[in-house]
């Protein structure tokens, strides 16, 4: 017997969603034009995007900050010292990108460092694996003195080894309302072994195909 196309029934629209976008028409009401065209073409495209079920719902980091799967962040705004921006941002610069002391750590996915307000304040950020506390456990007892170097330019920074180095932390630090990672399952350790993985096996595609 041979079914007919266009006979089945439609899935009921899921009623979360629906509440979610309603919601979000109200939230832009009166958000510029620009804003409310953007909403509109964005729901008609796929409504899911903004509003379905995450794949990843953010959790706690521990003390401070946001984590998804194995992924956490963190996000700190500290004052400098007097010149402290000047010092730090001559230190950047001789280092040329080389972080290999940060490689011993085995945590870290990224970093940033960003001068604001005319370079009295430093923005650092940061992805990481797993929780807050042994995430600053691994500076603290694999590279004090490299992060030193980079913190004693921060108004108040305790050192690396003192016990009040959390709380410093922590004081400056802020949560990350929203945020994305692509892979928050894998972890530093992961991620180079399936790079490995990846150039072994093109590798031997090449040796093959001689």
């Amino acid at each position: 017997m041979t079914m007919q196309e266009g006979t089945g029934t439609a899935p009921e629209p899921d009623q979360a969603v629906e509440q979610k976008i309603q919601k979000l028409r109200e939230l832009y009401a009166d958000a510029p034009e620009v804003g409310k065209r953007a909403l509109e073409n964005v729901l008609r495209k796929d409504a899911t995007s903004f509003v379905g079920k995450p794949r990843t719902r953010m959790e706690s980091a521990g003390r401070v900050g946001s984590r998804q799967g194995r992924v956490s962040e963190l996000t700190l705004i500290a004052p400098f010292v007097e010149g402290g921006a000047e010092r730090l941002r001559a230190f950047l610069q001789l280092r040329d990108g080389n972080f290999d002391d940060t490689d011993r750590v085995g945590t870290v996915h990224d970093m940033r460092f960003v001068f604001l307000d005319n370079d009295t304040k430093l923005l650092f950020c940061t992805a990481y694996d797993d929780e807050w506390d042994p995430y600053i456990d691994d500076f603290a007892t694999k590279i004090p003195d490299e992060l030193d170097l980079f913190m004693c330019n921060c108004v108040g920074w305790p050192g690396t080894r003192s016990p009040s180095v959390k709380d410093w932390i922590a004081k400056y630090q802020i949560a990350a309302d929203g945020w994305y990672v692509a892979n928050p399952d894998l972890t530093v350790a992961e991620t180079r072994r399936l790079n490995r993985v990846g150039h072994a096996l093109e590798e031997f595609l090449d040796k093959i195909s001689d």
